[in-house]
């Protein structure tokens, strides 16, 4: 765990709280993204509302920057720190076949990771999230993560809770 960073202090899920200079027009400036989990002066974690993959999140750093490159070392650093700890709770909370991790940035040039617990039931396994459906899921996925979405957000808190803000 690295020490609390000197300068700001991490926020808990709270409201979201939009960087100090927002891009005009980007979605990921203006608006949390989905489900505010935790947020620090640096980066947040939301779980994206997605029925078909509802163990799906996103480490979105605060300021505005379009590649990961753009980051100092250190900020870098801090950055996968939190990625890495979203994906070790989802690995050790919900035992998927797979974790997806990508920073694609396509829709939304605005640094931000997603990770997402993949499982052989879901609806388009072995295929990219956003591939074609592969079958039908009953019931529905949410129901067949083995434990509530609020206590994944928890636990996902908890994990990142602790890391440099």
């Amino acid at each position: 765990m690295n020490p609390p960073h000197p300068t700001a202090p991490a926020t808990d899920a709270g409201a979201f709280r939009p960087p100090a200079q927002p891009c005009p027009g980007c979605a990921l400036c203006e608006a949390a993204g989905g489900v505010l989990v935790y947020q620090t002066p640096r980066w947040r974690v939301i779980r994206a509302e997605d029925c078909d993959h509802p163990a799906f999140y996103r480490v979105v750093w605060r300021e505005h920057v379009g590649e990961f490159s753009a980051l100092p070392a250190a900020d870098r650093l801090d950055c996968m720190e939190a990625v890495v700890a979203v994906e070790r709770t989802l690995l050790a909370e919900l035992n998927p076949r797979k974790i997806n991790l990508a920073a694609f940035g396509n829709r939304v040039a605005h640094l931000h990771w997603h990770v997402t617990a993949r499982f052989d039931w879901d609806r388009h396994f072995p295929e990219p999230v956003w591939g074609p459906p592969q079958r039908e899921v009953q019931p529905p996925a949410v129901q067949r993560l083995g434990m509530p979405l609020a206590n994944l957000d928890e636990q996902v808190r908890a994990a990142v809770c602790g890391l440099r803000p």
